[in-house]
């Protein structure tokens, strides 16, 4: 395994796949009555007894998250088509044992409520996780947030800085120009996003795993052991997601509030915000991200020389999940050792 890049390191120092109280039946549009009155939906894939999932409401919407621990508060934000856990399955055990720690789905993802009619910007993403850590009485959160939830966490910390103590940003949305692929500029076209998304539903319903690995880790640029970045827990919670009620008018929403082509071409880079920010900052950065390029964590970086950055050699979009060793090593680190 080689050893990662580092970046101003101070002495000492998905997107394919990726919330009150638990209910018994939501009434709610996202989650079925079924789901939520499965023992499966409140505890699969949550085998560390020191991590629970229960649904809880946060305003008008009912959220999912997976939570637990004891100690300072991490919470940990996902990425475009993932969830709390599935993102962070490879962290929040680890973290648990130190910290408390809140991995929320984000309205539209996971088993959250999915409102038609949403905008599902940053702005509001942003919104509905201040209104989550107001209800779980969170100030002052160290914040970690990937891809999208990368730009959503540094929304976060510049719109609601009471909130946070420090923030990490794991190959963010948002530093620059991205590499556009194929498959985005279709989901912004009226009608072909459509059935382009609905061809991937289809497509989940049948194709084995190794086709499916094989099909992401050419997505986001993952070299590392496959069946455990994308595991059985991974590939079933990816078909669920895909079949849940309002995810593709959600999924397509997110993306056309984001991904249209003003941003395409380089338009909406907000790198610069970053210069408005009060609060330590840890860059963690896969070296093979064919979506937000390294370059863009390195201009970042250089915009605050108080930051960190640390570039992890053969990961691509996700180095959480394709290095998690390395991933979580750095991020206590930086935990233990900043201000």
């Amino acid at each position: 395994m080689s050893a990662p890049r580092l970046f101003g390191m101070q002495a000492g120092g998905g997107l394919l796949g990726r919330v009150g109280s638990p209910s018994s039946g939501t009434g709610r549009p996202g989650i079925s009555r079924r789901a939520a009155q499965s023992p499966a939906y409140r505890s699969r894939a949550l085998p560390e007894s020191q991590l629970k999932s229960a649904l809880v409401d946060v305003g008008k919407l009912r959220l999912h998250h997976t939570y637990g621990g004891a100690g300072r508060p991490i919470v940990f934000v996902h990425g475009l088509g993932s969830s709390g856990y599935i993102e962070w399955r490879f962290t929040l055990p680890r973290f648990a044992r130190s910290h408390r720690v809140f991995a929320p789905d984000l309205p539209g993802f996971g088993r959250s409520d999915k409102p038609r009619g949403e905008s599902y910007g940053i702005p509001f993403f942003a919104r509905t996780l201040d209104r989550y850590l107001e209800g779980r009485r969170l100030k002052g959160v160290d914040l970690v947030g990937t891809s999208m939830g990368g730009r959503v966490a540094l929304e976060m910390a510049l719109k609601y800085p009471e909130r946070v103590r420090r923030l990490v940003l794991v190959d963010a949305l948002g530093l620059g120009r991205p590499s556009v692929q194929f498959y985005y500029p279709l989901m912004l076209l009226p009608r072909v996003g459509e059935t382009v998304l609905g061809g991937m539903r289809e497509a989940l319903r049948w194709a084995p795993g190794p086709l499916i690995r094989r099909v992401a880790s050419r997505y986001i640029g993952a070299r590392g052991d496959l069946e455990k970045t994308m595991d059985d827990d991974y590939l079933r919670d990816l078909r669920e997601m895909y079949q849940e009620r309002g995810y593709p008018e959600a999924y397509l929403a997110t993306v056309r509030s984001m991904a249209n082509f003003r941003w395409m071409v380089g338009e909406l880079d907000v790198a610069r915000k970053l210069e408005g920010l009060k609060v330590p900052l840890l860059i963690i950065w896969g070296a093979n991200d064919p979506l937000f390029p390294v370059e863009q964590a390195i201009r970042a970086h250089g915009r605050l020389p108080g930051s960190r950055l640390v570039v992890i050699e053969g990961a691509g979009h996700t180095p959480q999940a394709e290095r998690p060793d390395e991933f979580n090593r750095h991020l206590a680190g930086f935990l233990k050792n900043s201000a």
